[in-house]
């Protein structure tokens, strides 16, 4: 079974004079294969969360990557550094954007997520896949994206392979937590120039990243 984990940091928004949106914006897929490497990878996120984040009463805390040290993302690699999984990113330049495009942020995400899952080798998937989405869009955004992506992978997954999607608030899963962490690394090393947590992972797990509009 595969289990793919997208996350994004940065925003769509393209207004630069008289807001202060991100200058990037990333998307991230984390892709595990098996049950047990699955259920490994949740249980790192849960011990980094038990011992490294303090919980506020009736409030569970989470891991974010824009919120967590880099002591603590350190502490969560090292527990997971032995899981085999890969990471596939896709970060956008937003100011190369075709202005017409800029108004129409839902296409532009769902376009650089199929990007990403090109990448992914899908056509090797025998098994049931499941991707799990960043929940961030309204029900017709989301029934749009998944008939979007359902469309691009009809031709790349074996027939007898069941493909759901599903979309998830980040502190109800474990995996888009770790996604959100690996993600924000990327991110950061195109918005603040800054590489020192994406390097930490970046030979081992990093199968596909790349500048789109550079």
């Amino acid at each position: 079974m595969w289990f793919l984990y997208l996350d994004e940091s940065g925003d769509l928004g393209f207004d630069f004079v008289n807001k202060k949106p991100s200058k990037f914006f990333t998307i991230t897929i984390l892709a595990i294969s098996g049950i047990d490497k699955n259920r490994a990878l949740i249980n790192c996120v849960k011990c980094t969360i038990n011992r490294k984040l303090y919980k506020k009463k009736n409030n569970a805390s989470e891991l974010k990557g824009s919120k967590t040290s880099l002591e603590v993302k350190k502490y969560f690699y090292e527990r997971c550094k032995n899981i085999k999984c890969g990471i596939y990113a896709l970060t956008l330049n937003k100011r190369r954007l075709y202005e017409k495009l800029s108004k129409d942020k839902e296409r532009v995400y769902n376009y650089i997520a199929r990007l990403v899952m090109d990448k992914i080798p899908f056509e090797k998937a025998i098994t049931r896949v499941e991707l799990i989405v960043d929940k961030s869009k309204s029900k017709p955004e989301i029934q749009e994206f998944n008939s979007y992506i359902m469309r691009a992978l009809k031709g790349r997954l074996d027939p007898k392979v069941p493909l759901d999607i599903y979309h998830y608030l980040s502190h109800e899963n474990a995996g888009l937590q770790a996604a959100d962490m690996f993600c924000w690394g990327i991110f950061r090393k195109y918005e603040k120039n800054d590489s020192e947590w994406l390097e930490i992972y970046n030979q081992d797990k990093v199968r596909y990243e790349d500048l789109y509009l550079p």
